[in-house]
């Protein structure tokens, strides 16, 4: 009886990747059903109806094409208009600033990865440096499983052990619960 509850468990943790993909792919499919059933509502036409879709996949190109030059006076302009009002500015800028730092774009310094002691010492996290002051590193302590979920603290360089680890290593990591640790040989490198 005792292995036959084991199993199921493993069978029950095996499947939850799949689950979870499963779950993503049809929110995905979902919303663009609901888009789509919305857009043909209007016009009650399957031609026009994938028109439209044409027509914004390609202004939307367009308008990364015109951002990543830095030419495009559309959004300057609500971006002048957002930073006007108080709360409104605050979310944007912030939210402005992880999706380029998520994507990689106007980074002063390299993406970096580092080990910090918390929440005492000689237990040691991974942590994103988000930025650098001086001689403060300014880091993202994810939490697991959920790497978007964490805490921001701000600690000297002396406090911080730099590791080989890249975004997604560490990510996947924090995902896997640490059961996914490319770089093993740096855990027996951190002090006790």
């Amino acid at each position: 009886m005792k292995k036959l509850l084991n199993y199921t468990l493993i069978g029950i943790l095996a499947l939850i990747p799949v689950v979870v993909i499963l779950q993503i792919i049809l929110f995905v499919k979902d919303r663009f059903t609901d888009l789509f059933q919305f857009v043909y509502g209007y016009s009650d036409n399957y031609f026009v109806t994938f028109l439209l879709f044409g027509f914004s996949f390609a202004l939307i190109t367009y308008v990364g094409h015109r951002v990543s030059l830095g030419r495009f006076s559309i959004i300057a302009g609500f971006e002048n208009l957002i930073e006007r009002i108080p709360v409104l500015s605050t979310i944007y800028r912030v939210t402005k600033k992880l999706v380029h730092m998520i994507a990689g774009h106007e980074l002063r310094e390299p993406r970096e990865v580092v080990y910090v002691e918390y929440p005492k010492e000689g237990l040691w996290v991974p942590a994103y440096v988000t930025n650098k002051v001086e001689d403060r590193y300014i880091l993202f302590v994810p939490t697991s499983p959920n790497p978007t979920s964490g805490f921001a603290i701000i600690v000297h360089e002396s406090k911080v052990i730099k590791s080989s680890m890249s975004i997604e290593q560490v990510t996947s990591f924090i995902i896997s619960v640490g059961a996914d640790y490319e770089k093993r040989t740096e855990a027996t490198t951190l002090p006790i």
